[in-house]
């Protein structure tokens, strides 16, 4: 399946905020947004011109890149949000949060999504004591999600476990640090989603 390769940080810039893509880096002195704030290129340090259109693109290029997912996934995702019943935008970011690599992510077995994605990837995470190898798999309420034995020691999560000791679970998930495990309680509200993000700038982009 394609995926972005190239470096993480210049995402951030193009965005014009962080978008916490690496980990513990994106805290620290190293993080090339606080450094270089601008956008990457040539025209970076030009004023861009506004416009409607430009301003629902970069969230709807902002979400994506949060969440790792290139454009035919994503709009893959408006659609199936937009035949859901309800709000489009608040469904869209529902599935996006059901993503099985974001809730490991939000468990805080993995210091970012791209890492929670490798491990789910590499069949380090088990769904209802059964292994499920794709990121993409949508968790659902009363499932359980949990590191795979042969993967509790290692180090990439015991590292990830002491950097997100004082992170904050979701209140749509709880978590069980002894058993490295944790459950849906229900399917995320909007106001249980603590994301920066403008939904309905990119319903009306797809909308156009």
């Amino acid at each position: 399946m394609a995926r972005y390769t190239g470096p993480d940080c210049r995402l951030c810039r193009r965005e014009g905020a962080k978008l916490f893509l690496k980990g513990d880096r994106c805290y620290t002195d190293k993080c090339a947004f606080e450094r270089r704030s601008f956008p990457p290129g040539d025209a970076g340090r030009k004023r861009p011109r506004e416009s409607e259109y430009r301003i629902q693109l970069r969230e709807k290029q902002k979400t994506k890149r949060i969440y790792g997912l290139l454009e035919k996934q994503f709009r893959g995702y408006y659609d199936l949000a937009n035949r859901q019943q309800g709000v489009t935008g608040d469904n869209l970011l529902r599935l996006l949060e059901t993503r099985l690599d974001n809730v490991v992510y939000r468990l805080g077995f993995a210091k970012s999504r791209a890492e929670a994605r490798q491990q789910v990837r590499h069949g380090h995470v088990h769904v209802n004591g059964r292994r499920v190898d794709i990121p993409s798999f949508r968790v659902k309420e009363g499932d359980l999600v949990a590191i795979a034995p042969k993967a509790r020691d290692l180090l990439v999560i015991k590292s990830a476990l002491i950097s997100n000791e004082k992170t904050e679970v979701p209140q749509w998930l709880e978590v069980d640090i002894d058993k490295l495990q944790g459950s849906v309680l229900g399917l995320p509200s909007r106001d249980q989603i603590d994301m920066d993000i403008r939904e309905q700038l990119i319903v009306e982009l797809y909308s156009k």
